[in-house]
């Protein structure tokens, strides 16, 4: 799968696509492929405020259970509440369907801290040795 070059990515293995003050997030293929089989997901309410580099919500697998982490900080503005029925989106198109959460970034510096996706592969690269 192409990872998308116009996503920024966090060491945590989440994606943000910017649209305007808005961090659209979700997991990466690579996230996927290393939970396999998901079974659960566990999302924020919306309106909820979230903190950069904090927990907003996890995911299982059949293997293990992972905190999703905040990229940004900001409320939450939309839920992507059809995942909780289909998991299955979020393996098969993790970059489109299969978002997340829409932040209304409060500190959209914050942006600026995250890996582009060169930077990105190179930290996928050290996780599996």
């Amino acid at each position: 799968m192409a990872r998308p070059t116009n996503l920024k990515y966090t060491s945590t293995h989440e994606w943000v696509r910017v649209e305007g003050d808005v961090a659209v997030v979700g997991i990466t293929d690579y996230a996927v492929e290393q939970l396999s089989d998901l079974a659960f997901i566990d999302l924020p309410e919306k309106g909820t405020m979230v903190e950069k580099d904090k927990r907003f919500g996890e995911i299982e697998s059949t293997k293990s259970v992972s905190d999703l982490i905040a990229p940004v900080s900001g409320e939450i503005i939309a839920v992507n509440s059809g995942l909780a029925d289909d998991l299955q989106r979020i393996s098969s198109s993790p970059f489109d369907d299969g978002w997340m959460v829409r932040i209304r970034m409060s500190k959209p510096p914050e942006v600026s801290s995250l890996l582009s996706a060169d930077a990105y592969a190179s930290h996928i690269l050290t996780q599996d040795h």
